[in-house]
């Protein structure tokens, strides 16, 4: 039974920062990528905008379950953009998986399984017709840059998809490995290795030059875009006069899509799995992709910021968690050691939130920002509480929904939803085997039901508390008091946004709280939660009516 604690708290919701709307309404406060909310989505897996595509390259439902194609796909996404779901949630960015050509036919080597999650690439030129096509992508970003949100686009340059014969050939040898096994005990034993036998691994740590594979060939002369993808292909090597090895290929491939459709970030799949000098290329040529097109599309070009990247290394997150060195940036492969923020990488995902977040609110909060404002000052970690292919998410039962999304969404640093943490959408599905428990079809059906309501509404206004106040993420966190547990963030200066009051408690309602030295006598604030504004008197605010969480900021 999932455990609600709503009662006794304000049930209307007012924030504006709620209300649909072609812009986001908090669009006015600097973005700050270590305040970032970025939403996660399965493209397959989010909303089924074009159900015409659901059969393409004849492709069929009969895979293991949650294995197939689903039907979800780009013009869900935009379907969702328009109806102001991402600005009702205030994210900041959205992140979606590979939208890159896949494999058509199934695999059998894992189950029957169809390559709906987006990793299993054949081409990188090219969207799959399952999710779309290069003007839908387009418009998606287009779309996602009126509301003032980023798009990050998930790369993937370890690995191609797996051979499947009839659809999807080996690629030639001078291009992949076929051994040894990694065994994940040094540097060479995670990266110059192949992490899953059916898949086929890049050579990325190749200077070789090497032609271009057979079937990319004859798939672009049956297209009729041959000529134009070598011409492509012969001014990028000419311009940086890197050798035609497999590796500038890809990463050529890669960032045309920011210098096509003004993607805003990467976010680096299995980035343990590759040369760490092979992401300083990725950064550097997507750098100068995204300048390249903000200058063409000046009116396009919502912001003027440098590219973003981050990455997922496996085993590595805040406080030493698992392959971190405690009190260092760096990543223990067992042989060497090496600091993924000196290769290019802005941020990282925090893989230890899940494990984190079973400690209490103060000890967490109070971690968190002393990692962020300590040996990680100047780079990111971006938080989630569930991923697609972790299979230890925060609360997989959904059991404790108001404490986890109050530790969740005001923790330090970024944070990283993924679809449905927002609704409960369920972690647990029978007759699943591995991660496709993780990866169900977003709950859309259940948003009439009470229950999931009240958890969105919840989520909406944490979420707009802290867009439109950096301070939550990318401040100084200090305690007041632990019963109710009170805590403020605050930033240099005195601008709006940089200073933040919360207050809250699991079991008990409370009808004043400490303010200590964070907000003057005199000063008034809003409670953004209930939407109630009040005075600061004697150090402290007394509240209208009793409730479990404040959320407080300067009347603005």
């Amino acid at each position: 039974m999932i455990k609600f604690l709503l009662a006794g708290l304000a049930s209307v919701f007012i924030l504006s920062a709620c209300q649909h709307g072609s812009k986001s309404s908090a669009a006015e406060e600097p973005h700050s990528w270590r305040n970032a909310t970025i939403y996660f989505l399965m493209t397959d897996r989010f909303f089924d905008g074009d159900p015409d595509r659901n059969s393409a390259y004849g492709r069929q439902p009969d895979g293991d379950k949650l294995r197939s194609f689903l039907g979800g796909d780009l013009q869900g996404v935009i379907d969702k953009l328009e109806a102001g779901y991402f600005d009702d949630l205030s994210v900041t960015a959205i992140w979606t998986t590979p939208v890159l050509e896949q494999v058509h036919m199934p695999f059998q080597e894992f189950g029957r399984s169809y390559a709906f999650h987006g990793y299993w690439i054949q081409d990188w030129t090219s969207v799959d017709a399952a999710f779309g096509d290069e003007e839908t992508f387009a418009r998606f970003v287009e779309l996602a840059h009126e509301r003032n949100i980023r798009v990050v686009v998930d790369v993937v340059i370890n690995h191609a998809g797996p051979e499947i014969d009839g659809d999807h050939p080996k690629w030639p040898a001078d291009w992949v490995r076929s051994a040894p096994a990694c065994d994940w005990q040094s540097f060479a034993g995670n990266a110059t290795c192949v992490i899953v036998p059916a898949l086929q691994d890049i050579l990325t740590e190749s200077e070789v030059p090497v032609s271009l594979p057979p079937q990319l060939v004859a798939k672009w002369k049956a297209e009729g875009r041959y000529e134009q993808e070598m011409a492509e292909l012969d001014a990028f090597f000419e311009r940086t006069g890197y050798p035609r090895a497999p590796k500038y290929y890809i990463v050529k491939w890669l960032t045309d899509w920011v210098r096509e459709y003004g993607v805003d970030a990467f976010r680096a799949d299995t980035a343990k799995h590759v040369e760490p000098e092979v992401w300083v290329l990725v950064k550097k040529e997507a750098a100068i992709a995204l300048k390249e097109w903000q200058a063409k599309n000046p009116e396009k070009a919502f912001h003027d910021d440098d590219f973003y990247m981050f990455g997922e290394v496996y085993n590595y997150g805040i406080a030493g968690f698992d392959r971190a060195v405690p009190g260092t940036r760096l990543f223990d492969f067992g042989d060497i050691q090496v600091d993924f923020f000196d290769y290019g990488f802005d941020g990282l995902i925090n893989m230890g939130f899940p494990t984190h977040a079973r400690m209490d609110m103060p000890e967490l909060f109070e971690l968190y920002s002393s990692e962020l404002n300590g040996v990680f000052d100047g780079v990111d970690f971006i938080s989630y509480m569930s991923s697609h292919d972790d299979q230890s998410p925060l609360d997989a039962e959904r059991e404790d929904a108001w404490t986890n999304a109050i530790k969740f969404v005001l923790v330090p640093g970024a944070i990283q939803i993924y679809y449905g943490d927002e609704t409960n959408r369920s972690l647990k599905v029978e007759g699943t085997t591995g991660d496709a428990t993780l990866r169900s079809f977003m709950n859309w059906d259940e948003l009439n039901v009470e229950d999931t309501q009240r958890i969105l509404e919840h989520w909406q206004k944490l979420l707009a508390f802290r867009r439109a106040n950096r301070a939550v993420g990318d401040g100084v966190h200090r305690e007041i008091s632990r019963e109710p547990f009170v805590f403020s963030r605050t930033r240099a200066g005195d601008m709006d946004g940089d200073a933040i009051l919360v207050a809250v408690d699991e079991t008990n309602a409370f009808s004043k709280i400490p303010t200590g030295e964070t907000f003057q006598d005199g000063e008034r604030l809003i409670d953004n939660y209930s939407g109630e504004a009040v005075t600061v008197e004697d150090s402290q605010i007394a509240f209208s009516s009793p409730r479990r969480i404040a959320l407080l900021s300067k009347v603005r």
